[in-house]
């Protein structure tokens, strides 16, 4: 910044101090036809556009570094925040608006700090600049330039609010367009097999227009606001040429006074003029700027607390959850959990079974502390979890969901997601535990295959079973599986089982069980119905006596019996 401001103050003063040797060259050249005054002065001038060429680069460089410098710095503050912020946040808001807040609107601030705050500094010190040459020049007729400022200055403080107000509506209207965009295009296979490209089409349509109303509002302004100001100068400059002519012609004032006022105030003039353009980009600049502070501003409700807890080493995953309540913030008049008391020993496997929107999955999320519970307490091996760093208590646990989530990336770098310091050969023996190894072997690049978007590479098995890879790799004290063989054939699900089982000793771990065939040498089988568990045991007790889970394994079971008599 100090050099951009110093590159800017020398240019500015060179700038004005070439219109001195214009008027010399005039005066004592032109006009007094002296031949070697004329040449020392044509070369003083060259000599000072060449060190203006100089502060031009030193300026343009580091003020378009600043712009570059400050864009990362703000697009990685906001991105760094986010990734801290509770899920539920991304419940209300829209993730493709936010992208577009971390892309375009950092893009137009960019723009600004780089270019057109150095236009508007620029311009701001050679107005400065040019009124004091002005009145040294010929205060009578620098009068009528001083007169017109406050007719320049009303119309820009008064559109300038407008733009500014506007600018936030275009930047929301911008950002709804990219949202829709992102998810169109994510859920392309859906868009297509409904045959809804025409309705999408539409909608979109729908978007843009109003994006290019919102904008033209805006453009009409800021075309105002420019078209008047230049009147109102140039207004004034035909003014001051016309008296400063009389003078001329009268002999008080000298031709090459007359020509360097007159390219003064055409410099002041035209310094006006970009101030009045760049004011517009400065009101846009600002809605970004609001829109950018809201992101930085938000507070996330899961954080570490002022006086951090850590869990007795060595960790053994015992959990207790007592007496927990929970409502999502989305849904607060419905109860996810209600007064949900589970104990599960360290090293102890568990099953939750029940029917959609038990509260299941919720009992996940609330042990990754994605959500704190409205009442009630979470215990690990004693230590209640809102009193621990979220870091040391998600360093215990690795979670495998019904959806496996994959990343833009290689195969080795999704695995090794779970743990970026592992080896190679880690992170292959991780594979090969979870029966991953022989379809990544076939793939073009082996383990260096990239795998798309959410690995759109991959069949719904073998995204499984990289999961698995990666929460094998993590090798933490709790485990958490959403139905993780839910995706896999018969036989990779038979092979993933027995690698589960391989792992499940000496860790707590956690199933949801939609397939009861898959929870029966579990520990124990918990049966959770609208919140809370209503039955604990052995899949053959629970078979005697909870109707519920009787009845859930007779409609499962017998639809097997069904479905191997017509294969049979």
């Amino acid at each position: 910044m100090i050099v951009a401001t110093l590159a800017l103050l020398f240019t500015a003063a060179i700038t004005l101090g070439l219109v001195q040797y214009a008027r010399i060259i005039v005066d004592a050249g032109f006009v007094a036809g002296s031949a070697q005054s004329l040449g020392q002065a044509v070369l003083a001038f060259l000599v000072v556009s060449v060190l203006q060429a100089l502060g031009t680069f030193a300026r343009f460089y580091w003020v378009s570094w600043l712009g570059e410098r400050v864009t990362a710095d703000i697009r990685k503050a906001v991105f760094n925040h986010l990734l801290q912020m509770h899920p539920s946040y991304f419940e209300e808001n829209i993730s493709g608006e936010i992208q577009s807040r971390i892309t375009t609107d950092t893009t137009l601030l960019q723009t600004v700090i780089g270019s057109s705050a150095s236009v508007a500094l620029r311009s701001f010190l050679l107005v400065l600049g040019g009124i004091v040459f002005l009145f040294i020049t010929n205060p009578r007729l620098t009068s009528v330039v001083l007169i017109c400022i406050p007719l320049v200055i009303g119309p820009i403080a008064f559109f300038g609010r407008r733009v500014r107000k506007q600018s936030r509506r275009t930047q929301d209207q911008i950002a709804n367009v990219g949202a829709y965009v992102g998810e169109s295009l994510h859920q392309i296979k859906t868009v297509q097999a409904y045959n809804h490209q025409d309705e999408d089409q539409r909608l979109f349509s729908g978007h843009v227009e109003s994006a290019f109303q919102v904008s033209l509002t805006q453009i009409r302004s800021r075309s105002l606001m420019i078209a008047l100001v230049m009147t109102l100068v140039f207004a004034a400059l035909a003014v001051m040429i016309w008296v400063g002519g009389q003078d001329v012609i009268s002999g008080r004032m000298s031709a090459g006074e007359l020509t360097a006022f007159v390219v003064y105030a055409v410099m002041v003039a035209s310094s006006v003029g970009a101030i009045s353009q760049v004011i517009g980009d400065l009101q846009r600049a600002a809605g970004a700027t609001e829109r950018l502070m809201e992101l930085l501003q938000a507070e996330t409700r899961i954080k570490a607390p002022e006086s951090v807890l850590h869990l007795p080493r060595p960790v053994r995953g015992e959990l207790v959850l007592r007496d927990v309540f929970f409502n999502y913030p989305s849904r607060p008049e419905q109860a996810a959990l209600n007064a949900l008391m589970l104990e599960i020993p360290a090293g102890s496997s568990l099953a939750l079974v029940g029917p959609s929107g038990a509260g299941k999955s919720t009992v996940f999320e609330l042990l990754l502390r994605f959500y704190d519970p409205r009442a009630g307490e979470i215990l690990i091996d004693g230590v209640d979890i809102r009193h621990l760093d979220p870091l040391e208590l998600r360093q215990q646990m690795a979670l495998v969901s019904q959806q496996p989530a994959l990343f833009t990336g290689t195969v080795m770098e999704n695995i090794r997601y779970g743990r970026p310091d592992a080896s190679d050969a880690d992170v292959m023996a991780a594979a090969e535990a979870a029966f991953a190894s022989e379809f990544i072997e076939s793939l073009p690049d082996t383990w260096n295959s990239h795998l798309g978007e959410s690995g759109i590479r991959l069949s719904g098995g073998q995204k499984q079973r990289l999961a698995i890879a990666r929460a094998i790799l993590k090798d933490p004290r709790i485990l958490l599986l959403d139905e993780a063989t839910s995706a896999l054939d018969a036989e990779s699900e038979r092979k993933v089982q027995l690698a589960i089982e391989k792992l499940m000793p000496g860790r707590t771990t956690i199933i949801i069980a939609h397939r009861l065939a898959t929870v029966r040498n579990v520990d124990r089988i918990a049966v959770m119905e609208k919140g809370c568990v209503i039955a604990l045991g052995k899949h053959e007790e629970l078979m005697l006596n909870n109707e519920l889970y009787a009845r859930l394994a007779a409609l499962q079971f017998n639809q097997t019996s069904r479905s191997d008599g017509t294969a049979a």
